[in-house]
Parts: C-alpha cells; structure tokens; sequence
C-alpha cells in the first residue's frame, strides 16, 4: 500500500467521500483489545506504557473481523444513514466538557477499537449498543449486540454544532483548526514508508482512554500496536488558535525498522499556480497544502513548494534538534480556488515542534503522482538517523499546531507563489533556449513589507546541475511583493535541486526557497517567436 492510500479493503471509496465521512460519523480500520481491569490506582500514562511493553515482548496478533457479512453491507450510502445519538455522547450535558462522538463501524471500518472514558482518575470501558445509534433508513433493522466502535470525535462544546478532532483508521488523526476545516491528517508513526525493498507498515492505535480537561482540553491516551512496535501515546489537546496537541509517546521495538517516521502529515496536492498547466480541472488550483515549511537547527527558515510529480520522489532534508516543520496552506485566497463547497483557502497547516532532543535526522518529503484530489499522495516525517533495533525504546515529544499560518514567524518575507514558464523576455522575438525555463518566486513580508523600488537587492541562486542565467529582483509593481526571477538551462530531464534567497548587501531578507525541478513534467521544447 502506498502512502497516498487510507488503509482499509476498499479501493472505490473516494477522499472527498472520506472528508464527507469524517463529519458524519466517519469510517475507517483500527483493532481492539480487551477492556481494562478494575483500577485500584488512578489512571497514567505509565499504565498505557505498562501495557505497550507487555505487547512488545509477545508476538503481534491482528484481530479477526467481527460480523463480516453485517459489515459488507455497511457501503458509503448506507453508512451516511446511521448516526450516533448525541444525547449519548461521553460528557454530553456536562458544562464546558467536550462532547465525544463514537463511529461505527462499516464496510470500510471493519475492526472495532476499545475506547475507554475516565472519571474521577479510573477508566470505564464504553461498550457498545444499538441504542447508540440511529438506523433508521439504513436497512438495519436488528443490529447485532456485541459489534464495537471505530473510532472517534470530539465535539465543539455544547450548543455549537460540529467537531474539531477525530481519531480513526491505524494511527490516523486530524483537527478542523482554527478555520473549522478539515484538510491534511497527522499519524501516530509511519513504518518504512517509500522504502525500497520493504512494505511499509501501518501502525494502529487499538485502544483510546479519555479525560476532560479544565483548561478547556481534553486528553487522549492510546496504545499502538502493530507486527514491529508497540506505544504509548499522550495527546494533550486545547481547542483555541492554533489548535495544540501535547504529544508524549514511548515507543517499544519488536523488530528492527529500517526507515522510522516521527510525526508523519498526510496531505493532498494536485495542483497550483506553480504547476497549473498540468491540472485538468475548472478550479485554479487545487490542494490542502502548497509547501513544507522547516525551521532547521541551525536556523535557517526554508519553504520548499510542492509538487505532483509524474513518478514518486522522496526529498530528504538533513538536519540536528530541528526546531520545526510542517505542511502548511499559505494561500488563503477564495478566488485562487474558486470552489465553495470544499472550501481548500480555509484547509489547516500542520506545524511540528520537538519538544526535547531529536538528535541528528532528516525531514523526509514523499510526493506522488495523483490525477485527483480523492489521493492523499504526500507524506512528510521526521526519520531519526539511528534506526531502532528489536528490545530498544525510543520516547519523543512535540508539539502539534494546526494552524491557519505558521506559529513562529521570523523577520524574514516568506514565499508567497512559484511560477514557471518560458525563458526569455515575455513578448521577445527570436529562438528561445529549447533546454530552458524561467523561475519565477514571489516574496512577501519581513523587511520587503515597506521597502521602495530599487535595483541592488542581490538574488542568490544555485543549482545543482544546469546553469543560472539572467538573475533579477523587482519589486511587484502595485503591491508589497518583491519578485525574483531567473533562467536555469538543462540537459535531460533528471531532476533538478535549486535554492533562491534574497539579499541586500550583508543582510539576508527572505526564506530560502528550494524546489525540486524536474525537466520533462514542463514539455520543454524549442519555441520561436
């Protein structure tokens, strides 16, 4: 399975359905285990830990689907017609407490997960019921007794509609933001994703424990599970802007993993200014983020643009005790989208913060092709240098933000549109150079905010193979961008590593911007005027 892929048997079951889902009762995979014992101690993370380590010194089980025939007849239509109670939620009626929404389970969520509330420091296991759920409509009319959950949602507090977090499928988990848009998911861990030789592995979270907050937060403990590691999570969540999730987890090897990820993004990109040539349908542009935004150890801020690429390319990012990355949705304009029912301007980024020492690592950046958006087709993570050994333990912490910009802006402008096209002077007669383009990057904010027109800001460009030719900077006349444009000339159409920034004399003014350019997606061909 690659990572554009939700887990789960179903090959026709489309994103823009599983968008649908998620504000519906959403379906999708995870696993159970059994109901926790009577506590006699209050609940702790060191509990959900106690169990990770039992589990990793046994051999992994996967749990065998329940009611198989039931479920099969459990399709998309059928699905949007059942609906959980929501006089029944978890702390429903209980003040400023979140409600919690529980999902059912379907074609496409076939293994239930053991969901616990705590009260008063001890967990009680929630067990299912029909009563939980409304059937009317949907054909059921004697659903069995014993079936489970898939899942959950936590929702806006009371008297306001929707949900601002779910948890569903593997270790698969996202937010609304601060937009109150659902868009690009986080996981709990990626196994040898884009790995060459291996097939990459899908955690799953198997059991969840729920506590309320007082400071307007809840907190989610889950317990990972799969045939390589087992986990302890801690989720410390606070609804506001950003959205913030804690994020505490001790994983437990059984196996050695060849290519570890550290708090994995899923996100969507079809197309946008940079590559619109390239997309088929109506809309301008189309995608839940447009760059992987990284604030490295050293640092330096960088934005690298996305790309739909016509094979799959793995990007890696060198760095020690980075200070952040993440997939961010820059544009935030309506008419750069045109799409009123999706609503891709109003999509979360999603920043990572360590929270302690990561050590020496890369980011790593998968992009695949995709001719729709119904495919998550890009995964970004952090990759630890040492790989885990089978009996090791590894515990991280970070922060999560979901945002409608990024947490920590810096006295830099930032990138704001890439653009490409022919070399060359627009509207020039004569043979342009057939193995060329021009690259076009728009800069916005920092210093360049109220800086006047003037001809001395220096464009520092490089590649990695080709030549820079023609290389200027001006400001967007009209308005507060400046813009760097330059020519590269390639052979072949292998890609291409560039990098851009501004300067004016000593003092650096922008973000780096690279890109991966990649010669033969452009139809570079001999043009005369």
């Amino acid at each position: 399975m690659t990572p554009r892929q939700k887990p789960g048997p179903s090959t026709d079951f489309s994103r823009r359905q599983f968008l649908q889902c998620l504000s519906a009762v959403a379906a999708v995979t995870a696993v159970p285990i059994p109901a926790w014992g009577v506590a006699t101690q209050p609940f702790s993370f060191d509990a959900v830990l106690d169990k990770a380590r039992k589990l990793a010194r046994r051999p992994y089980q996967a749990t065998p689907e329940v009611h198989t025939e039931l479920l099969d007849k459990i399709d998309y239509d059928t699905y949007q017609k059942i609906q959980f109670r929501s006089d029944h939620a978890l702390w429903a009626g209980n003040g400023d407490a979140y409600p919690v929404e529980l999902f059912h389970l379907g074609r496409y969520a076939r293994q239930p997960v053991a969901i616990h509330q705590i009260q008063e420091g001890q967990p009680r296991a929630i067990e299912y019921r029909p009563g939980l759920f409304n059937y009317e409509g949907s054909g059921i009319s004697k659903p069995p007794q014993e079936l489970g959950f898939a899942g959950f949602r936590v929702m806006n507090p009371q008297g306001t509609p929707g949900d601002w977090l779910a948890f569903q499928g593997a270790s698969y988990f996202r937010s609304a933001g601060p937009l109150n848009q659902y868009g690009l998911s986080a996981r709990g861990l990626a196994v040898d994703t884009a790995t060459n030789g291996r097939q990459e592995e899908f955690p799953r979270f198997t059991a969840f424990w729920l506590d309320q907050l007082q400071d307007e937060g809840i907190i989610i403990y889950g317990l990972l599970d799969s045939p390589s590691v087992t986990g302890a999570y801690r989720f410390v969540c606070h609804r506001g802007n950003p959205v913030t999730m804690d994020v505490t987890s001790q994983l437990c090897f059984r196996k050695h993993i060849q290519q570890l990820g550290v708090a994995p993004l899923t996100s969507m990109y079809w197309y946008s200014e940079t590559n619109g040539r390239t997309g088929t349908d109506w809309r301008p542009e189309v995608h839940d983020n447009d760059g992987l935004a990284l604030w490295s150890g050293n640092g330096e801020r960088i934005w690298r643009p996305l790309n739909n690429p016509a094979q799959m390319k793995v990007s890696s990012f060198m760095d020690q005790g980075p200070k952040g990355f993440g997939l961010l949705q820059r544009d935030r304009q309506f008419d750069h989208y045109q799409d009123d029912s999706v609503y891709y301007e109003r999509r979360p980024g999603l920043w990572v913060e360590p929270l302690n020492d990561w050590g020496k690592g890369s980011v790593k950046l998968v992009e695949l092709p995709t001719n729709d958006e119904i495919h998550d087709n890009i995964v970004a993570f952090w990759q630890p240098d040492n790989a885990p050994r089978a009996g090791e333990e590894l515990g991280l912490e970070y922060r999560l933000h979901w945002v409608d910009n990024a947490p920590f802006p810096a006295d830099l402008a930032r990138v704001v549109a890439t653009r490409i096209g022919r070399p060359g002077v627009p509207g020039q007669h004569g043979k342009r150079d057939q193995n060329g383009r021009k690259l076009v990057i728009d800069f916005q904010g920092g210093p360049l905010t109220t800086m006047e027109q003037r001809y001395d800001l220096e464009v520092k460009a490089e590649t990695s193979r080709g030549k820079i030719r023609n290389p200027y900077a001006l400001k967007v006349v009209g308005t507060d961008r400046w813009r760097a444009a330059f020519d590269l000339h390639v052979d072949g159409i292998e890609p291409v590593e560039l990098r851009c920034y501004l300067k004016l004399q000593d003092r650096t003014l922008t973000e780096s911007w690279l890109y991966q350019f990649h010669p033969g997606d452009y139809g570079i061909e001999d043009v005369n005027a």
